[in-house]
């Protein structure tokens, strides 16, 4: 019996995590300024993208949207970005 076709939402969805958590892991290796943009940038494309596979609801805003578990990655990478700036931020100074 052949599977069912996967939703390319999903595909989509599992390609921008995937981005992600290797932008989150280039920022942690090599901070650069580039890799916190683009982080941040991720990061709230992740929020608009993840709806094929968000989670449980934490938190309820309205009947159809609130705070899932997915959306705790981009609080974290955020948080990642802005560490990665100021570790830039401090490197160039520290070379200067």
């Amino acid at each position: 019996m052949p599977g069912h076709p996967v939703d390319p939402s999903a595909f989509h969805a599992l390609v921008l995590l995937n981005l992600l958590f290797v932008t989150g892991a280039w920022c942690l290796a090599r901070p650069t300024y580039r890799a916190a943009a683009l982080l941040a940038v991720l990061s709230v494309a992740w929020v608009l993208g993840n709806g094929p596979i968000e989670g449980r609801v934490l938190v309820s805003f309205t009947l159809s949207h609130g705070f899932t578990e997915s959306d705790i990655l981009a609080i974290v990478g955020v948080v990642i970005a802005a560490v990665t700036v100021t570790r830039t931020r401090e490197r160039r100074r520290y070379e200067e």
